[in-house]
This record gives C-alpha cells, structure tokens and sequence, in this order.
C-alpha cells in the first residue's frame, strides 16, 4: 500500500470521476485507474461501485475511506514530531485569500514574515473560491482563508470566523449607527455581487426570509467597483467591514448592521488533507489567526472569532 494510492482514493471519493481527480493533480487518468484496482486488490475489497456517471464509494469504501484520512493526518504529526523547530524558516510558499479579505490580511502578514523569516518567498494569491480551490489541489497554493467551502475531504479546515455582513451606503447614508431590518431593503437600488458568489447567496436567502424581493440594478463581482458605484451614489451594497473600514473612517462610506435576519459569513483556514503541512504553512496558518483575533478584537473586523489563540 502507498501513500499515493490513499490520496487517489481521498480525490475520487470527493469528486466521484477519475477524470476530474486526472485534471485536479495533473496525473494521467491510467495511471490514477492503476493505482484504484491495486489498492482494492490489496485489500481484498470494492472500494467503488461504477456506474456511467463516475464512481462512488460503497459501504466498505466509506469504511477504508475514513481510515485513510486518518492515516494521511498521522503522517502529518509525524513529520511536524521529526521536524527541527528552531531552524530557520526558508523557501516559497503561496496563500490564498478572497478578494474581501486580501487587502487587510496582506500587509500585516508580509509584515509578520518580514520580522520572523525575512528569507521565505510569499506568494499572495486574491482570488474567488473555485480558483483557490483549484490552487490548493494542484499544489500551487499551501493554505487558503476560504468563505462558506463545500464539503471536501481533500481539505483539512480550521474555522477562523463568523463574519457580519453590512449595508453600505454613501458617506451621508445613516444616521448614526441605526441597524436596519433587512424587509427595509425592499424597493432599495442595490448592487450586488453575481449569482455565483457566495456573498449573493446569502443575501437572496435573507431576502426569502424576510418576505422582500430585491432591485438588484447592478452585478459585478469587484468590491473595489461596488465601492465606487456606491460613493457616487448609483446604489447601496452589501458587504463585509473589513476591507471598507478606511472608507468609512475617513467619511466616504457608511455601514449600518442588518438584522431580521443578519446576514453572516463563515470563513476557515483550509489546507489540503492528502500532503504534509510544511513548517511555513504551520507558521503562516498560525499568523493569519493571530492577525484575525486582533482585528476582531479591536472591531476593525466585526464577528464572532471560531477559534481560540494562544
């Protein structure tokens, strides 16, 4: 048994096709099929039952599946057990982050790695979900911050945050910091991500909740767009605080809360379960917390914090 077959057997679980898992981890479909019937030879057992939509796991599969994730974060403590913790931190390493989250995250971790490791190679990659994803299985990105992720077995997740989502408005848009009843959007000029992010989802399912339909005049899928549209006063929007936080300090963007409901996001720190977790992923991960925890703290970054720092 190889640990090359375990993570092939981790993939096609998730994704039910070898050809997908073939064009995730740029290896050739053959040799993902060869490495499948071994490990089922080995074990005596049928791991997938085939059928002309991909494969899916059968009950003893499930069973063998469960095992093998556990085997792969053995391996992990192993490795981190083995590994030198006072020898300094060299190399490259890539993080992902949604767009929202880039521009605060950035500079305090570059930060971070300049004082700590001034010799590691940071590679930031800002990005939509599905890319970062895609990074994370093709090896080009080591860890990502990720919001509301399908389930994946491919992922090791961490929760990070439940994050508030506003109503933004031009600078002269609320009186003080009244929250506002999310039915009040109703008849509202809004502009909105497109449907296929994850922040728009959200915001329709609140709407279903509160009995409203929404005027969505506009969809881009660039905060740095939806900012301007609504500084010049084309609309309102709804977003995260964070990545606003010097608009609305310096008087050119306000946010008000929603409630009935409130909408929220869920972020977590995400790294692939079918490889190790290198020193300066551990490091970064642990960084990215830190810098969360203070941002929340300080209520630069309104939420509730998922998970406990040292």
């Amino acid at each position: 048994m190889e640990f090359a077959q375990l993570r092939t057997l981790i993939h096609v679980a998730e994704l039910g096709s070898l050809s997908k898992v073939a064009d995730r981890l740029g290896i050739a479909q053959p040799a993902l099929s060869r490495q499948v019937r071994l490990l089922e030879e080995e074990l005596g057992v049928r791991l997938f039952a085939r059928h002309g939509r991909g494969m899916i796991l059968t009950e003893k599969g499930r069973e063998i599946l469960d095992r093998a994730i556990r085997v792969m974060a053995d391996l992990e403590e192993i490795r981190t057990a083995a590994s030198d913790v006072d020898a300094p931190l060299r190399g490259r390493i890539g993080i992902g982050f949604p767009p929202t989250v880039a521009d605060i995250i950035s500079v305090p971790l570059v930060a971070a790695f300049g004082k700590a490791h001034p010799q590691v190679e940071l590679r930031l990659v800002g990005a939509y979900t599905g890319h970062l994803l895609d990074g994370l299985h093709r090896g080009e990105i080591d860890l990502s911050i990720l919001y509301d992720p399908h389930t994946a077995r491919s992922l090791r997740s961490q929760p990070l945050l439940l994050e508030k989502l506003f109503l933004i408005g031009p600078g002269s848009g609320f009186a003080g910091d009244r929250a506002v009843a999310f039915k009040e959007l109703d008849g509202k000029r809004l502009l909105l991500p497109s449907t296929r992010h994850g922040l728009r989802t959200i915001v329709e399912k609140c709407a279903v909740e509160a009995g409203i339909s929404l005027d969505i005049a506009v969809e881009t899928d660039s905060y740095a767009t939806l900012k301007d549209l609504v500084r010049h006063g084309h609309g309102w929007t709804i977003l995260p605080l964070s990545p606003i936080y010097d608009d609305i300090a310096n008087g050119q963007l306000a946010a008000a809360p929603l409630i009935d409901p409130a909408p929220v996001r869920r972020l977590v720190l995400a790294y692939p379960s079918d490889r190790s977790v290198s020193r300066l992923a551990r490091f970064a991960g642990e960084t990215i917390t830190a810098i969360v925890s203070d941002l929340v703290e300080r209520k630069i970054w309104p939420g509730e914090l998922l998970v406990r720092t040292a």
